[in-house]
C-alpha cells in the first residue's frame, strides 16, 4: 500500500511541478519529503485513514490544478477516482482507489 501512496503522490506532483525543459521528479527529491514511502508506511501502521486521505487529496488538488481544473474532461475523472479514494471508511477499502487513481495519472502524464 505504502508504495501505491507514494507512486499517486509522485504522478500528482510531476503533473504540478514537471516540466518538459527541467529535471524529472524523483522518489528522492526533496519535494517528496512529506510523500515518502516510509512518511505513508508510518500512517498505514496507524491505521490513519485521514492522514492518509488528507495527503493524497493535497496532491491530486495540486494535479488538478495542473490539467485545468475539475471541470475539464482529465480533470472530471481525476475528481471523482480522488472522490472513490476519499469516501473509503475502512484501510481495505482504499486498495482499488489507490490503483485506480495510480493508474489514471500514469496514464494522464
Amino acid at each position: 500500500m505504502e508504495l501505491l501512496l507514494e507512486t499517486v503522490a509522485l504522478f500528482c506532483l510531476k503533473l504540478a511541478y514537471e516540466t518538459e525543459d527541467s529535471s524529472p521528479i524523483l522518489r528522492d527529491d526533496l519535494l517528496m519529503s512529506d510523500y515518502e514511502r516510509e512518511v505513508f508506511g508510518l500512517l498505514v501502521r496507524r491505521g490513519d485513514l485521514e492522514g492518509i486521505q488528507l495527503r493524497v487529496a493535497h496532491c491530486v488538488s495540486l494535479a488538478l490544478d495542473a490539467i485545468g481544473g475539475a471541470e475539464t474532461p482529465l480533470g472530471r475523472e481525476l475528481r471523482r477516482l480522488s472522490a472513490d479514494f476519499s469516501s473509503a471508511r475502512t484501510m481495505e477499502q482504499l486498495n482499488a482507489p489507490i490503483i485506480a487513481l495510480k493508474d489514471y495519472l500514469n496514464d494522464i502524464q
